[in-house]
């Protein structure tokens, strides 16, 4: 009896294969300077499958990119579910450990001092040597299997984990593959400067190269220096997949850049401005990203050209309001698989289009007026000679007093004046920073975020330093 059509199939049964490469001997990775193939890549991941221990939950933190992948993939073909925070530090394990106690965790550095049993990558793994020429079969994973828990911050501070599963992944970023139009025929290859761990990076840097046919580059790349050397380390065409912090910095490094073929930015609005600036400079078309940890990818838009996003195919937003409640958008249909409230403030503007207004979490309202934390970072950040700024709301507030807002910026050659005028010229003077403080650099982390319980200490140090007239 023949097959049931894929789309009458149930999620039980479907199943996906590890990889979507052409061939056996097509290019998956860029690592240690050599190319490594989708045999020596199976080869790997087969080997380091064998040798896991027990535990069914693995915690990587390789950050070499091609050694978390093929973690990731033998974690996988061991029925093993992969654990990717958002940071690495003993708070965070202490909460791992007691949400996965057979938590192991899995590294490529010989000082890794995470207090979990530790496995570190074989050296097999980090040399690219010829596997035997026999016959390659690709491992086919069922669609329901659990493949990682990604997790956010919640309100109490503790991590809350998002399931996700292998076939929800594949279809995610086969979709993306798609919208972004990476299945031409031509021989890709994804730059990533954000880690492997957060979901934009996990997704467009490590699934995207095995769901879509790509290599993927294994060299580091924060700094500007490093972006530099990667891009010219492999051929064209090539991604370079970025976020707005690291784009800026690449940017303001001086002398002339290597071309990409594409740029993708996420984890963060970027300006219009900037995004003219990286397709000059780049020569390359620039792709903002929008999604979340909860839904995966959803839209696209390309910001040099429009403001407006639009949905992946299949993906639908609807607005629903209940009795005495505000009006909220739920993402639902493609790869979404259940219905999923959106954190934040869109505007549709037909069944395939919207515009984003920020996180509604990021919604302030001083002396009646409205604006949003993206905005005025937005603005601050457009200032000539501003490097880096962001605005910040303290939590306590005197009762009875209005609320103020801080802003803390990275501008060495200019003074406050200035950067006030510049403002008012841009904001309503409800939203003037109260105190405007000087820093040398803002404490963002590797996908250049500003986490809240990094800011807010260090905004109560400043004013403090500020009040006693410390200036250092």
């Amino acid at each position: 009896m023949p097959a049931a059509p894929a789309h009458l199939q149930s999620d039980i049964v479907r199943t996906f294969p590890l990889v979507s490469h052409a061939s056996p001997d097509s290019i998956i990775a860029y690592h240690l300077g050599q190319a490594v193939t989708v045999r020596q890549f199976l080869a790997d991941v087969m080997r380091l499958a064998a040798e896991l221990p027990p535990g069914g939950h693995v915690f990587n933190v390789c950050a070499d990119r091609y050694c978390f992948t093929v973690g990731l993939c033998a974690a996988l073909l061991a029925d093993k579910i992969s654990l990717l925070p958002s940071t690495h530090t003993p708070e965070m394990v202490r909460q791992l450990a007691s949400f996965a106690p057979d938590a192991f965790c899995l590294h490529d550095t010989p000082d890794c001092d995470i207090a979990l049993p530790r496995l570190r990558i074989p050296a097999f793994v980090r040399q690219a040597t010829d596997a035997p020429a026999a016959e390659v079969r690709i491992p086919s994973i069922p669609g329901e299997r659990v493949m990682a828990y990604v997790f956010t911050s919640g309100s109490t501070g503790q991590p809350v984990p998002h399931r996700k599963t292998w076939g929800f992944l594949v279809s995610n970023v086969r979709a993306a593959a798609a919208r972004l139009g990476l299945q031409d025929g031509r021989a890709y290859t994804l730059v990533g400067t954000v880690p492997p761990q957060h979901m934009y990076g996990f997704e467009s840097t490590v699934l995207l190269a095995l769901q879509g046919g790509i290599a993927l580059s294994a060299a580091p790349t924060f700094y500007p220096a490093d972006i530099r050397a990667a891009l010219e380390a492999v051929p064209r065409p090539r991604v370079l997949v970025t976020s707005p912090v690291h784009l800026r910095a690449l940017l303001l490094s001086p002398g002339k850049l290597p071309h990409a073929d594409l740029v993708l930015s996420a984890t963060a609005p970027l300006s219009e401005k900037l995004a003219c600036e990286a397709e000059a400079r780049l020569a390359a078309p620039l792709m903002e990203v929008y999604g979340s940890t909860e839904t995966g990818q959803l839209a696209t838009r390309r910001t040099a050209q429009t403001s407006a996003w639009e949905l992946f195919p299949e993906v639908k937003l609807e607005a629903r309001s209940e009795a005495g409640e505000d009006e909220q958008i739920w993402a639902a249909g493609g790869h979404v698989e259940q219905p999923v409230a959106m954190g934040d403030a869109l505007e549709l503007l037909d069944e395939t289009r919207f515009l984003l207004h920020g996180r509604k979490a990021d919604l302030i309202n001083i002396a009646g007026k409205r604006t949003s934390l993206a905005y005025l970072n937005h603005q601050i950040n457009a200032i000539a000679g501003v490097e880096d700024g962001v605005f910040f709301m303290p939590d306590e507030r005197p009762e009875g007093h209005v609320p103020r807002l801080v802003a803390l910026v990275v501008a060495p050659r200019l003074r406050a004046a200035q950067i006030q005028q510049a403002l008012r010229e841009r904001i309503d003077q409800a939203f003037l920073p109260r105190p405007l403080l000087f820093v040398n650099t803002l404490p963002r982390n590797a996908t250049g975020k500003l986490p809240h319980e990094i800011l807010a200490p260090l905004v109560v140090k400043l004013q403090a330093a500020q009040r006693h007239g410390d200036t250092t």
